[in-house]
């Protein structure tokens, strides 16, 4: 097995609404606000080459939307999926499978591009199975108020229509699903958003875990900064504190999609409960391991 960190690109989102109830006095040292009061953010997904398979978890916001709607976020840098892609020498048909974490804007617009030739949205990964569960499914193609911004169905539908989607069963036990079809055990999480996956994956006698939302950035480890987006706050911290707890316990390595300075990071337990140890770039972990 092989890990790649693939950079799609970085925006920008409020730091308030980040943040939650965290005051900006707090959360600005660990993450800076621009005079807009916004904060830089990363797109950064994970492809996994094992074996005959080529498996990218999550795809960063795409492209096909118009200049209004990127306008919001702010895009900014040179990174892109294809050019990360080829950086590790492949490029969008060698992928085998997406494992899209949950379908917000972020995680899965790139799954889902627009053919200007034949003038419809089609999918991005032509020879690639997408992985969501019906549980979440059902839940971003009947959005509720608070997400149906972030839940768009230009990037949902065309899914479906694609004939590559694949559902992950739901754990009869607990919340991990352990051994999932990709390989990797999955962590399901619901203060986010309804059962957001969180692919465990072991790799060298390590376990490396893809976050995504549920700790979106180095300064959102500590339990109560928990997302003003998320659709369950008393969930998430829940769920948070249940997690650190088993990352310190099991040495885990957290993978960040949307700190744009760190890319992974370990855990330690201190008077003050679970904080940062030390953060890492990707080849000062996996060149030694």
């Amino acid at each position: 097995m092989k890990l790649y960190s693939i950079e799609t690109g970085n925006f920008k989102l409020d730091g308030g609404a980040m943040f939650g109830i965290v005051p900006k006095s707090i959360w600005q040292k660990t993450n800076p606000a621009d005079e807009k009061n916004l904060i830089d953010l990363a797109m950064r997904c994970l492809l996994i080459e094992d074996g005959e398979r080529l498996i990218l978890i999550d795809t960063g916001i795409g492209n096909k939307q118009n200049e209004k709607f990127f306008g919001f976020y702010y895009l900014w840098g040179d990174f892109s999926l294809d050019a990360s892609l080829a950086k590790h020498g492949f490029n969008r048909e060698d992928i085998t499978d997406v494992f899209l974490t949950h379908l917000h804007f972020d995680h899965c617009g790139g799954a889902i591009q627009y053919n200007k030739e034949k003038d419809y949205l089609e999918a991005s990964f032509k020879n690639a199975k997408f992985w969501s569960n019906e549980s979440h499914w059902d839940w971003a193609i009947n959005p509720n108020q608070r997400e149906k911004a972030s839940f768009l169905q230009e990037n949902i539908l065309p899914l479906k229509e694609s004939g590559q989607l694949n559902m992950i069963d739901l754990p009869t036990n607990g919340s991990v699903l352990e051994n999932s079809p990709l390989g990797f055990d999955i962590l399901f999480v619901d203060g986010h958003t309804e059962k957001q996956m969180l692919p465990i994956i072991t790799y060298k006698g390590k376990k490396i875990v893809y976050i995504a939302d549920l700790i979106p950035t180095v300064g959102h480890i500590p339990p109560i900064y928990v997302i003003g987006f998320d659709t369950r706050p008393l969930i998430t911290l829940d769920e948070k504190n249940d997690f650190l707890q088993k990352a310190v316990e099991n040495d885990y390595i957290l993978f960040f999609e949307h700190d744009h300075i760190n890319e992974l990071a370990t855990l330690k337990l201190t008077e003050k409960g679970v904080r940062l140890d030390q953060t890492y770039s990707f080849s000062e972990v996996f060149d030694s391991i």
